[in-house]
């Protein structure tokens, strides 16, 4: 462990936002899965949700080699399920989805605690999530196609919701709790000594502030 790994380990926890998500909606293309992923540690993002398609088991193992080291990802049955834990928070919950009702992307307020529903590839969110979300967003195309691909919808949507909170000044104070923090922390600094605590049902250790352990 380096001074500046710590370093820099130390400034992305202190920029995570913990009121700023996704649920994943039956994404079933490992890399768009995994893409979405590595979006959401761009702009700061501590934990996913989703909810597997029938192949999830070989969505879940692909992830597992890519960025679950750095963002969390948790599993649901049904949307309704995972809808309701941010419903009780006081989450705005805004589906990527064509309709009526749907509004820019870029009209939405998104320093206030927010959950992005990505769906299908193919066929996006079902009838019965477009009536459990708050509000419908797209992004405008004034091309031929009439859809972006779902992991390039939700970098563009995502960096959108970056810029307020940069501008809001939502990334200079730190919104982890602190055991979670220091938890995150040990983890990302020594990974396998961390499993071995683990493993072991015991605490973490202490680390000094250039990160040796104490």
């Amino acid at each position: 462990m380096t001074p500046e790994r710590f370093s820099k380990i130390k400034e992305v926890l202190q920029k995570r936002q913990t009121d700023l998500t996704v649920i994943m909606d039956h994404v079933h293309k490992p890399h768009n899965f995994n893409a979405i992923i590595r979006t959401c540690d761009a702009v700061g993002i501590q934990d996913v949700h989703y909810v597997p398609v029938k192949d999830g088991f070989r969505q879940l193992n692909y992830f597992a080699k890519g960025s679950q080291k750095w963002v969390e990802a948790h599993r649901y049955e049904s949307f309704s399920q995972a809808a309701e834990q941010f419903q009780n928070k006081n989450y705005q919950l805004l589906a990527a989805h064509f309709s009526d009702q749907a509004v820019d992307y870029r009209n939405i307020d998104y320093t206030k605690p927010t959950a992005i529903v990505m769906g299908t590839e193919l066929e996006g969110i079902s009838e019965e999530t477009a009536q459990i979300v708050d509000k419908h967003i797209i992004v405008p195309m004034q091309g031929m196609v009439a859809s972006l691909n779902v992991s390039v919808a939700s970098a563009i949507i995502l960096f959108e919701a970056q810029k307020q909170r940069q501008n809001a000044g939502m990334y200079e104070d730190k919104s982890l709790s602190e055991e979670r923090y220091k938890n995150l922390l040990f983890e990302w600094s020594y990974p396998k000594i961390a499993k071995t605590f683990r493993d072991k049902n015991s605490p973490y250790p202490e680390l000094d502030e250039d990160g040796f352990i104490i």
